[in-house]
């Protein structure tokens, strides 16, 4: 067996056993909160689904509010997609355009943003309207982004990198698609092409400029196992691939740390002691 052939076995699950650990993981942390459910953005792509999916195991459907939230940007079968895993999950689906209010600011202030600009915009707009919902709804607002996406920094800070709890935040992203399959979520939602939907026809691995599964076996390999880049390039790995990957990793860090607070006591907040709790 090669040096990857091993490492493609060592990301496969115990699907049973991940879910039940991931639906425990939810459970517990409505429960500890004193919550009454919890707010998800359905997007049309398979982390959101698989999301809900352990959601509704957790929790069951009527406790599952699920969003969506396009821009007149958005393709119409990121919604169709969304409307689908929320029937097969029996989920009642609210949709709220953001267009009104992400074309307002940049109608009045910023005529010409670009596509990164507008992206990132509305993603934050989403996610302050699922922390909204979540209010109104006495909720936790469930996250959908995968170790992948969070280790390369794909993720807009204070958009869909933030939740209140992460079912998928330790998975990368063909572990999503495996327990996707064993839950027997739509095939067309876990078989198309991983995309943001930031602008039309954009997809996820031609903006990162490589395929999920290589970026997965590298970053399990530097994360899970300490290798350097020289030592996964030594296993066969395209060097500019990896060499790409740990830029993205390193650039990105800022968007995986809690706000950076100046310190002047012995108890600083995020740096030192917490209170104790149970």
């Amino acid at each position: 067996m090669s040096a990857k052939d091993r490492v493609r076995e060592k990301l496969h699950l115990n699907a049973e056993l991940a879910v039940q650990a991931l639906v425990s993981f939810i459970k517990d942390a409505v429960e500890t909160s004193r919550s009454e459910g919890v707010v998800v953005g359905l997007s049309g792509g398979v982390d959101s689904a698989l999301s809900a999916a352990l959601a509704v195991g957790a929790l069951g459907p009527e406790n599952v509010h699920a969003f969506m939230l396009p821009h007149q940007t958005s393709s119409p079968d990121s919604v169709t997609d969304a409307e689908e895993v929320a029937a097969a999950l029996g989920l009642t689906t609210y949709n709220i355009d953001i267009s009104p209010m992400v074309d307002a600011y940049f109608d009045h202030y910023e005529s010409d943003p670009g596509k990164v600009r507008l992206g990132n915009k509305m993603a934050r707009e989403r996610m302050s309207i699922l922390y909204d919902q979540a209010k109104k709804l006495r909720g936790l607002v469930l996250g959908t982004s995968n170790k992948t996406e969070i280790l390369l920094g794909y993720s807009t800070i204070f958009g869909d990198n933030a939740s209140s709890i992460n079912p998928l935040g330790d998975l990368y992203k063909q572990q999503v698609w495996q327990l996707a399959t064993y839950l027997d979520l739509p095939a067309r939602i876990v078989d198309k092409k991983p995309s943001a939907d930031l602008w039309p026809g954009q997809t996820d691995e031609d903006e990162l400029g490589f395929d999920y599964p290589t970026a997965d076996e590298v970053l399990y390999l530097m994360f899970n196992f300490g290798l350097s880049d020289e030592e996964v390039i030594a296993l066969d790995y395209p060097e500019t691939v990896v060499r790409r990957i740990v830029t993205l990793e390193e650039n990105n860090r800022f968007k995986r740390r809690l706000m950076l607070i100046a310190r002047l006591s012995d108890s600083a907040i995020n740096l030192d002691r917490e209170i104790p709790r149970d």
